[in-house]
């Protein structure tokens, strides 16, 4: 194999199961090499980077080996004149951050533990994080991708392609594809400029009703906010709507969406950062996540679908992104079955308001066997599973992994 195998170490297991082997390819060649060593032999394998969205989706069916993507951490081409970067997908997105601020550039997307999420497990995970809310999920910044297929082959889509896979629109097929089509190697990202300025309006105290009201309110001030979220505090919330760019624009929107509302708090610098840096610790503590979708003229009849499944989950954090429709839950699990049936309660509820669903991205295994973390197949289940046929006909991909078994 390309990159010769290491002795197995806890860090390998996927959601409890164990390989029989960890590979940790240098080169993307390297990596297609092992992957063609490993369809020789039939082998199943998973990609793990940094590991901070591994608890996603459902334990591998079976796994011979894992293949790690830190070590495939460099900046292939930098393009600041085209705003446009080449990146291989073990780099953490923090020090991509960094390569990219001298030149006053920054890759618009901030989820969570952005010091080990890399690269290719953000795209693999479809992960996101408020500013979402401007900048659209990762797969409006993807403009071409390397990916290795099952058999070894490497394949390009998008901008800068070399080698297409016929037919297929690779950067978005593979935006959430939790490793099950293949090895997402290195991503050409469109950039935005760093901002001059950064301020969020602050309102404490609100009723889901007010936060529903944001969405209206925000268009009839013609206001271009970066982040717009709710931070659940008891029965009420703090909503921050965010502002960056230039230093007069940014002051201009925060006045004008704190006058509309008369009152509020601007936030800046230090007190900004640990309010969003609050919004990150309340989606992610405690060992159930879920995300739940929806219509966001809904939000107020979501509020009351979620409030047994917030209710079963000890030290409960709770966020809602009232403009995108995504409300996100995190807490501890308390009686397994208690936390089942709200769960269960909560995806009956969602489903009538505009196609809602909820998916468990984090749940320990006591949970994970009296509910499905993905929750009923979703209406393009029938196009998923000729697509994994097609680009993974053995199923040796991250076997079991996504929804609907596939």
């Amino acid at each position: 194999m390309g990159a010769a195998p290491r002795p197995v170490e806890p860090r390998d297991a996927v959601l409890g199961v164990t390989p029989r082997m960890a590979l940790e390819p240098a080169t993307v060649d390297e990596a297609a090499e092992a992957m063609r060593a490993l369809a020789a032999d039939r082998l199943a394998v998973a990609f793990v980077g940094g590991a901070t969205d591994l608890d996603l989706g459902a334990p591998p069916t079976r796994l011979d080996a894992v293949l790690h993507t830190r070590r495939l951490d460099r900046i292939r081409e930098h393009a600041p004149s085209d705003q446009i970067v080449a990146v291989e997908a073990g780099m953490t997105l923090a020090e991509l951050q960094r390569r990219l601020a001298p030149h006053h550039q920054r890759l618009a997307i901030d989820p969570p533990l952005p010091e080990r999420a890399t690269v290719g497990g953000i795209v693999a995970a479809n992960a996101f994080g408020p500013r979402r809310t401007r900048y659209g999920p990762i797969r409006d910044l993807v403009i071409g991708i390397t990916v290795v297929r099952a058999d070894g082959v490497i394949a390009r889509g998008g901008g800068k392609v070399v080698k297409n896979v016929a037919g297929f629109d690779l950067p978005r097929l593979f935006c959430g594809s939790l490793g099950t089509l293949g090895l997402v190697a290195e991503v050409v990202f469109r950039l935005h400029p760093l901002p001059e300025a950064s301020a969020t309006a602050v309102f404490e105290g609100l009723a889901g009703s007010d936060v529903q009201e944001t969405i209206p309110v925000l268009r009839e001030l013609a206001v271009e906010p970066t982040a717009v979220a709710a931070l659940a505090a008891g029965g009420r919330f703090t909503l921050a709507v965010r502002f960056e760019g230039f230093a007069p624009g940014v002051s201009a929107q925060v006045e004008r969406t704190l006058a509309r509302a008369g009152g509020g708090d601007r936030l800046e610098g230090v007190e900004e950062a640990a309010l969003w840096a609050r919004h990150d610790a309340l989606r992610a503590g405690g060992n159930v996540r879920a995300k739940a979708t929806f219509a966001p003229a809904a939000l107020v009849r979501v509020l009351d679908a979620l409030a047994p499944l917030r209710g079963a989950l000890p030290g409960e954090g709770f966020v809602v992104h009232p403009t995108l429709g995504i409300a996100l839950l995190a807490g501890n699990l308390g009686v397994p079955a208690v936390v089942a049936r709200a769960v269960a309660s909560a995806r009956a509820a969602l489903g009538p308001l505009g196609n809602g669903s909820l998916v468990l991205s984090a749940a320990p295994a006591e949970l994970r066997a009296l509910a499905d973390v993905w929750g009923p197949e979703p209406g393009g289940i029938e196009v998923m599973r000729r697509l994994k046929r097609e680009l993974d006909p053995e199923a040796r991909l991250a076997p079991g992994r996504f929804v609907g078994g596939i």
